[in-house]
């Protein structure tokens, strides 16, 4: 295959005395004529080779279907009014509603009405304790750079907004509606240049209001890379600020009396943990933390006695337990108005539902079990915050869109369904095995391994899918992409790396920082796992990942350029040296180290993809898929990597760079998703030898 030329520099940093080359640092820059020239003619061949795909058109029409399946998202509750969103067939985004007291269910913000070409997606939203106000927040063009508005529920009448640089804000409502807190950055002319995308602050808001009347609450002087989180009370006495650096596994926690002085007192700082605080109805300072449980628990303090703060004098209700990791909870009334609490913990990466009793309960503990409908994901469960026996819980796994069903307190063992998303076209059969692999050092790697019918006729053109970063969990989740394949006979396998939270904090950190390497390990432990087993061969095998699953595979193509016959790389980080420099990379450091530190950088170049690439190697098929609009992960580690591999591959396999223009690293209009999915499963097939 002739690919577009590509000039090499002849460009080599001297960084902590190591020599790092960098042949197409000209690519980093989108305004660069020879990289617009380059971008150009890569469009071009990727053209040329995804129109050619023997199943793309079959598949796209396959996703057509699946993709189309609806979403429900759990409600929040706000007085009598339950606000929810929900996706049917045929929308492009899904909506948000309120539903009234006597049923009626009304659309308050709907992505397409706001901008019909469907770049326009809503981000965030917070409804005001009453539920007759509404925040939300939506970007454009995939940039997620979000604007904060405020409506009228009932008239839907804009009330306030936009509000500009509000990307990641949560919001926190005082009672009345007329104030809340938010966060937002600093105007540009006010930090130095190259760091428009942090100094976030704490600011008080009064609705209507010029938002440079705003009253400063927290963040002066504080790391600029600090995400926060704000909560209010119900009755609006008391505020919780966190603060994390970046994606750090830790933060700082203050919590203020707004009866007193307000002032924000320390709860927990300088502490290497995670601590989620918030004050119920009860009266009571609630704290979901792995401070010394890496598994998650759920405490109660006084948040007017600073002496109970400290951990050790925290009362659980839910303590850590074995073998399974706390990841939500809602507290809902028992049947004889005592507090209980309903909890989701993880399992091998599937969820459970489980019903506690509250604190002072003269029976604590575990009260039942709550049996879901399947093995699958619970994405949260929400209670009204004025108290009822009532509970609903979103679910979702491999064949299930995500739904919600209902629990109460009068039938604890029970969950009915509340509303059930709608699915167009006929689900796929599905055979879920799951299994484990064992790393290299001996860590057993658990699997999920999906078929249409446990295939019986092995091996088979397979899928391995991981992510192994950031704390994020692989659970089941409905997956138009993952049901197409399977439907044309191909295995798809998700792979619980290292990295994520599926076991833990000590999981996550297993695969962080010094220890990455294990990552890496463990998913080619699990592609060889699958080749041993009979699931498929090296030559029908492919790896997949995106953003931090596309460093992931990145490094996997490098590292073992045998393993697999295909790749898809979304969305990648590649460029491990540099990565700091562009987009949200300062605030990833944490996770990965930073090139300013002599040591740090050595990890980094132990694994950075870019920097692996090595001439006369016989890569495998490579289809790397960027965004433009991707403030998140720069388009350039994509450019980088696949000028890279085109110039060194001794194979005929060919490298290809697909790019996108108007979209972003997140939420996207479903036929955005059908496009994209069709080329990169098409690209897989063709390459694997699946032929359905």
């Amino acid at each position: 295959m002739r690919y577009p030329d590509a000039p090499r520099l002849d460009l080599v940093d001297d960084l902590h005395g190591h020599r790092v080359a960098d042949p197409y640092r000209w690519l980093e820059d989108p305004a660069d004529p020879r990289t617009q020239e380059w971008s150009r003619a890569q469009d071009a061949l990727a053209g040329e080779v995804l129109a050619d795909l023997p199943l793309r058109a079959r598949f796209a029409e396959r996703l057509e279907q699946l993709v189309h399946a609806g979403a429900v998202g759990v409600p929040v509750w706000r007085g009598d009014r339950a606000f929810s969103t929900r996706r049917d067939p045929g929308q492009e985004h899904a909506v948000l509603r309120v539903r009234e007291a006597d049923g009626a269910v009304r659309v308050l913000v709907d992505p397409m009405a706001l901008d019909p070409e469907g770049t326009t997606t809503l981000d965030a939203w917070s409804p005001s304790w009453e539920g007759d106000r509404l925040a939300y927040q939506v970007s454009t063009g995939g940039d997620e750079e979000s604007k904060l508005y405020v409506l009228d529920v009932a008239t839907g009448e804009v009330l306030d907004g936009p509000v500009d640089r509000c990307r990641y804000s949560p919001v926190g409502w005082l009672p009345g509606g007329e104030e809340l807190f938010y966060v937002r950055r600093l105007a540009p002319e006010q930090v130095p240049a190259g760091e428009e995308q942090f100094h976030r602050r704490v600011w008080r808001h009064r609705v209507g209001g010029d938002p440079a009347d705003d009253v400063l609450v927290h963040g002066e002087g504080l790391d600029p890379t600090n995400y926060y989180g704000v909560r209010t009370s119900a009755d609006g006495r008391w505020l919780v600020v966190s603060a994390s650096a970046g994606t750090a596994p830790r933060d700082d926690v203050w919590l203020a009396d707004l009866a007193g002085d307000a002032a924000l007192r320390e709860l927990q700082v300088g502490v290497d943990a995670q601590t989620a605080a918030w004050v119920a109805r009860d009266g009571r300072l609630w704290l979901m933390s792995d401070r010394g449980t890496p598994r998650w628990r759920l405490a109660v303090a006084d948040p007017a006695d600073p002496a109970t703060w400290a951990p050790e004098a925290w009362r659980d209700v839910v303590p850590q337990q074995d073998g399974a990791v706390l990841s939500d909870v809602a507290l809902v009334d028992g049947p004889y108005g005592d507090l209980r609490v309903l909890a989701v913990h993880a399992v091998d990466a599937t969820d459970r539902l489980s019903v506690w009793a509250g604190p002072g309960s003269s029976s604590p503990g575990r009260l039942a079990e709550v049996p879901a409908p399947g093995s699958g994901s619970i994405s949260g469960v929400s209670a009204p915050p004025q108290g009822g026996t009532t509970a609903w819980v979103g679910y979702t796994d491999y064949a299930t869109p995500p739904s919600v069903l209902r629990w109460d307190a009068a039938a604890p063992g029970e969950l009915t369904t509340w509303e059930q998303a709608p699915v167009t076209g006929e689900v796929p059969a599905l055979t879920v095995v799951e299994t484990h692999a064992t790393s290299e050092d001996g860590t057993p790697v658990h699997l999920f391994v999906l078929s249409a019918d446990g295939a019986a006729d092995r091996p088979r053109p397979t899928v391995l899918y991981g992510y192994g970063g950031f704390n994020v969990s692989l659970t089941p989740g409905y997956s138009a992409q993952t049901l197409s394949w399977v439907a044309a006979g191909g295995v798809w396998v998700v792979a619980n790396l290292r990295g994520g939270s599926e076991h833990g904090e000590e999981w996550h950190r297993a695969g962080m920082r010094e220890r990455k390497q294990n990552v890496f390990d463990d998913f080619a432990a699990a592609g060889e796992h699958l080749v041993a087993q009979g699931w498929t061969t090296h030559e029908q095998l492919a790896v997949m990942g995106g953003s931090n699953g596309g460093l992931l595979v990145g490094a996997t193509l490098t590292q073992r350029p045998d393993l697999a016959a295909a790749v898809v790389c979304s969305a990648p980080l590649l460029d491990m040296v540099r990565y700091e420099l562009f987009g949200l990379g300062r605030t990833w450091n944490d996770e990965y180290g930073t090139a300013e530190d002599p040591v740090e950088l050595g990890w980094l170049l132990g694994y950075s993809p870019y920097h692996a690439v090595r001439e006369g190697t016989a890569y495998p098929a490579v289809l790397i898929t960027t965004f433009e609009s991707d403030t998140r992960v720069d388009p350039l580690h994509g450019r980088k990597l696949a000028a890279a591999l085109q110039h060194a591959t001794a194979a005929d396999a060919p490298i290809v760079l697909r790019r996108e223009t108007s979209v972003g690293h997140g939420a996207r209009a479903v036929s955005r998703t059908v496009g994209l999915a069709a080329d990169q499963l098409g690209f897989l097939a063709a390459h694997t030898g699946l032929t359905s």
